[in-house]
């Protein structure tokens, strides 16, 4: 029976902690603080719920915890630091004109969602923090869970997240959904990091394993939280459709042992078309809302491309390598041309792809990618230049921490004089 409560404690919670933060930081303004009165009314559900059980709205119940217990520190005059004195003389007047307590609960949790995601990945806070602390209060993770997922010490995460609250309250970062051209700037910096979390769990960078599949999960459940509300925006249905389409692959991109599949090689039937669907109607809503595409919505329709394609002989491979020249025009960057080497090799054969690739060799951002031989020697294979296909696989094994990868191109490698076809991800 306590088995069965911890279980349903530990479900409520992951569903119901980034609403009792967002809205808790609503109204204390401080993310550490809020964070600390969630937690102090997660250890009294796991007193009472056990004996009581789980009620009928967790969340209410939850929320009222924690403000009541926010209310008691202020009564009883034990404020911790001078911050606490300050939040509590506000939330004092607030109180004057606080809304039901359930209704605080039910109907602004969106906003307050909302604005705790644009305040943790405020652009004060570096890209490293940022993800961290969007996982430990809207993923709901622990920090030995980003830890792990991220392959850094523990004790690594616990203080990139203390430091980026305790620099988001010396910033006084607001909370608050920004507008005008700041919503803009916000926003970018809020999906770069979905984004992030995204990739990390699509190719993982590091580790023994191909994939880290919750990963993509967190970030795609984020993204749709974000195109919910922000449905106007058409990058965030942009990166929606990115992500469930690139998810769509996920099941087929390891074998039974784990071993990285490429893209080429992938049995489309394994493809989740579920995810497909929910990927492509992303798309066209990015598409609808008028404009040109952005960054995400075009890579989005790179993936559509692979998507809609019955075999991988089928695909538009012409149609890819125009998209890619649209992207390298809107945000150019050295895998952006890297990638579009690949697709103009495809679409036009492999002297013209690797004539785009070695324009890259010299570029110092590439210097220890491993992508950048993988990529040459897949071309040089094709051209049946195998002496060096095979010296450049070997350098990219040498190149990437992630172990199954580096096994896949050590036997590309030596199976190079076989040939081989191209290694897209």
């Amino acid at each position: 029976m306590a088995a069965d409560a911890a279980r349903a404690i530990e479900a409520v919670w992951r569903i119901e902690a980034p609403r009792l933060i967002a809205g808790l930081t609503r109204m204390v303004r401080d993310v550490g603080l809020a964070e600390d009165l969630a937690q102090d009314a997660l250890v009294a559900a796991l007193e009472r719920w056990p004996g009581s059980g789980v009620p009928d709205r967790p969340g209410a119940w939850l929320m009222a915890t924690a403000r009541n217990r926010a209310i008691d520190l202020i009564r009883r005059g034990r404020r911790l630091d001078e911050r606490h004195a300050e939040i509590g003389r506000d939330l004092r007047a607030r109180q004057l004109t606080a809304p039901d307590l359930a209704a605080a609960v039910d109907f602004p949790v969106e906003d307050d969602l909302l604005g705790l995601v644009f305040m943790t990945c405020h652009p004060v806070l570096s890209a490293d923090a940022r993800v961290a602390l969007t996982l430990r209060l809207l993923g709901g993770l622990t920090t030995r869970e980003i830890a792990r997922a991220f392959l850094v010490a523990e004790a690594t995460v616990a203080q990139r997240i203390v430091r980026a609250k305790r620099t988001l309250a010396e910033a006084r970062v607001p909370f608050e959904v920004p507008g005008g051209e700041e919503l803009s700037e916000r926003l970018a910096s809020v999906l770069e990091v979905v984004y992030l979390v995204f990739n990390e769990g699509y190719a993982a960078t590091a580790g023994d394993d191909w994939t880290r599949p919750a990963l993509c999960e967190e970030a795609m459940r984020l993204g749709r939280v974000l195109a919910g509300l922000a449905p106007r925006e058409p990058e965030v249905h942009g990166l929606v459709a990115l992500m469930e389409l690139q998810a769509s692959r996920m099941r087929a991109r390891v074998d039974r042992t784990g071993a990285p599949v490429l893209l080429m090689d992938q049995d489309r039937a394994r493809w989740d078309h579920v995810l497909v669907g929910r990927g492509l109607a992303a798309l066209q809503r990015a598409q609808e809302l008028g404009g040109a595409l952005g960054p995400y919505a075009l890579q989005a329709a790179i993936a559509a491309c692979h998507a809609r394609a019955r075999t991988a002989q089928e695909t538009d491979w012409a149609g890819i390598a125009a998209l890619y020249d649209a992207l390298a025009q809107l945000r150019p960057s050295p895998v952006v041309e890297l990638n579009r080497a690949v697709a103009v090799g495809m679409a036009f054969g492999p002297a013209a792809g690797l004539e785009l690739a070695d324009a890259l060799a010299d570029e110092p951002s590439l210097a220890g990618y491993h992508l950048l031989p993988a990529v040459r020697a897949d071309l040089l294979e094709r051209l049946g230049r195998r002496d060096a296909a095979r010296a450049e696989f070997g350098r990219a094994a040498t190149m990437t921490a992630n172990e199954r990868e580096r096994a896949v191109l050590l036997a590309r490698a030596a199976g190079a004089a076989d040939g081989g076809g191209p290694s897209p991800r």
